[in-house]
């Protein structure tokens, strides 16, 4: 199979999803809207050219943080089908150029089992995306087992995707810093639920990818190391252990501190390319390639720009 660059953290929606989501209630879809993020033809070739500039040759979708979590099972189910079809399409219509993450009708398990098997066996997807939070409640939540059996099961992959909620607090929501602080803080805090509950040491066939570099956990776990003995006894194993066993996109703003950080802390071949298109388009997305290149010693750059993402390459053989 022809290595590719490949880059995980990747957006495309479009006004009918967006308006979808905004007449079951949601309030917040106006930062996805007229980004450049859509499905046009103009749009879409303006994409494929900046990503050409750098070597991107495919993309994997995911609608987070506007993913179809809604209370109301018959509003979470018809926006999870709504957006599947819509990638759908968008693959069977740029299957080089494209493939994607499904989206499911949490917390609605049963019906988020059924979703998943359909956006996996019959349309073909990549894996699952969801946010770092479910309406307010953990991943590592026990409501979640089954859907993590089931990832298990298949060996699926998981991305986690701030929800931009603020991570819950005041602090943040009212001193305009949702994106600049709390993306990478609910990174932070989903990324430890996990490690706490064993998450990834009880499930070791799912392959979770976190955001942002897992937001401030490379500067954390010699502290969770510990620390956790005495604050989370039931921890199963260290922090620093069942955090390498998970992977993180380089979306960093270009901030070459922070990418050596996480390689230092997580290991370089558990980094994977992300751009966090369409927020870093044009000459920001050109700098999320280069800072790599400027970060990390060759062989390792070259690892996490077009090595790592090995173990993608059975979920989107029929894209390669």
């Amino acid at each position: 199979m022809t290595i590719m660059r490949i880059d995980v953290h990747a957006h495309l929606w479009t006004d009918a999803y967006l308006d979808l989501l905004d007449s079951y209630g949601r309030t917040d879809t106006a930062t996805q809207r007229g980004t450049g993020a859509g499905d046009s033809d103009r749009e879409l070739e303006a994409r494929f050219e900046v990503n050409d500039s750098v070597g991107i040759a495919h993309q994997i979708l995911s609608v987070s943080p506007q993913v179809p979590h809604f209370a109301r099972l018959q509003d979470a189910v018809h926006a999870a089908t709504f957006a599947n079809d819509l990638y759908a399409d968008v693959v069977t219509r740029w299957p080089q150029r494209f493939s994607a993450f499904a989206a499911l009708p949490l917390p609605h398990i049963d019906a988020a089992l059924a979703e998943l098997a359909r956006a996996l066996d019959t349309l073909g997807m990549a894996g699952v995306a969801v946010t770092t939070d479910v309406l307010g409640r953990s991943l590592a939540d026990p409501i979640f087992a089954p859907l993590f059996e089931e990832l298990d099961r298949r060996g699926a992959i998981l991305y986690v995707h701030p929800s931009g909620h603020d991570a819950e607090t005041p602090l943040i929501a009212e001193h305009r810093m949702r994106w600049m602080v709390g993306a990478p803080m609910e990174d932070t805090i989903a990324a430890m639920h996990l490690i706490l509950a064993g998450i990834p040491s009880r499930y070791p066939n799912v392959k979770i990818i976190n955001s942002h570099l897992g937001g401030a956990l490379p500067m954390l776990l010699r502290r969770a190391d510990n620390q956790y003995r005495w604050e989370s006894p039931g921890t199963p194993e260290k922090p620093s252990v069942a955090a390498r066993r998970m992977w993180y996109d380089t979306v960093s703003h270009g901030h070459i501190p922070a990418i050596r950080a996480a390689a230092e802390s997580f290991g370089a071949d558990r980094l994977v390319l992300g751009t966090d298109f369409p927020y870093q388009s044009g000459d920001l997305l050109k700098r999320a390639v280069t800072s790599i290149e400027e970060a990390l010693p060759a062989a390792e750059a070259t690892a996490v720009l077009d090595g790592n993402t090995d173990f993608l390459l059975s979920e989107l053989a029929d894209h390669l």
